[in-house]
């Protein structure tokens, strides 16, 4: 779906979906919405705008089990959807909102229309497609904006089947973007910008692997040893007590090489010996290089070699006493 008009052209209605619901028109927001119903039907249409919905989907969707040939649900919501726009101070011709009805639906057409929802999906998708060109900094560029117009999960608060539907794949789009930027991060061994980009992938999925292994990794590579321990620790307890579920073989075997013997039941040794920095096996783990004509940030190459798809592992009881070990979350 492509955004009708700029954020700079001052377009007359903007409505936000990422995090709270917000509608404004010319300028002033829209709160007092009469019904529930006619706020969750305009949120539906502007999300399919231009598009003719008949009353058996709209009702599959906002109103399911009922009988949309005998229920009149759709019909109060539509009016009082019409009344709010007409309640307006600057009335609904004024901002291009018209709601139509046409062939047993409805179509909703939005004379310029400004949209988070569109203009984050904009962004990423650029951002990718810039990312398997090797435009690097365009990329960045991109992916940056997108995740700092990501202000919260679609629609918070809802629970309709499909305000959810649209939530998972943007939040699969967004974890895809902060991928891609953690990947970048890494390459160019910038540990403040990793740092940043592991906590907002950690806020959107507290048990995204990948994400604590970046972490482990990062701080393992400036021998900071004790922040490795603690993060697996949090990553373990998350994923034992939230999914009932042990760290990834992956997720292990990377504690196992940044600090030998701290996956055993017994206690650990000292940590390896260091001289002049990271000790060998943490140097080991810095990002390999590319292969001639790769692309840096192709969609199908990560930067390092930790960084394979997560796989789960199968509850374990016989997991190490390592994963009944509760600890806070490491500071950066």
């Amino acid at each position: 779906m492509t955004t009708a008009a700029t954020e700079t052209a001052g377009p007359a209605v903007r409505v936000r979906f990422l995090g709270d619901f917000e509608l404004t028109v010319n300028g002033t927001p829209v709160r007092r919405w009469r019904a529930g119903k006619a706020r969750g039907l305009f949120q539906y249409l502007v999300v399919h705008r231009g598009q003719m919905l008949t009353r058996d989907r709209l009702y599959a969707s906002l109103w399911p089990g009922t009988d949309s040939s005998a229920g009149s649900s759709l019909k109060v919501a539509a009016h009082a959807l019409r009344r709010v726009l007409d309640a307006h101070p600057d009335r609904p011709g004024d901002s291009g909102i018209q709601l139509v009805y046409r062939d047993f639906g409805y179509v909703l057409n939005v004379t310029g229309l400004w949209s988070d929802l569109d203009r984050f999906q904009e962004l990423v998708h650029a951002g990718l497609r810039a990312a398997t060109a090797g435009d690097t900094a365009l990329a960045r560029t991109r992916l940056r904006a997108a995740i700092a117009l990501y202000g919260g999960e679609f629609l918070r608060g809802e629970s309709a089947d499909w305000v959810v539907e649209q939530r998972e794949y943007l939040r699969a789009l967004v974890l895809r973007a902060l991928g891609v930027l953690r990947a970048d991060a890494e390459d160019r061994e910038d540990f403040v910008e990793l740092i940043e980009l592991c906590k907002r992938t950690l806020e959107i999925d507290r048990h995204h692997e990948e994400t604590y292994r970046a972490l482990m990794a990062a701080h393992g590579r400036r021998g900071e040893l004790a922040c490795v321990r603690r993060w697996y620790e949090l990553c373990a307890r998350r994923m034992r007590d939230e999914l009932a579920v042990a760290p990834g073989h992956e997720t292990q075997r990377l504690l196992r090489a940044l600090i030998p013997g701290a996956a055993r039941a017994a206690a650990p040794g000292p940590a390896p010996a260091s001289v002049g920095g990271a000790p060998a096996a943490v140097r080991a783990l810095r990002p390999a290089g590319r292969q001639p004509g790769t692309p840096a940030w192709s969609a199908e190459v990560r930067t390092t070699a930790l960084a394979r798809p997560v796989r789960r592992a199968r509850p374990d009881n016989r997991a190490p006493a390592v994963l009944a070990r509760t600890a806070d979350p490491a500071t950066a």
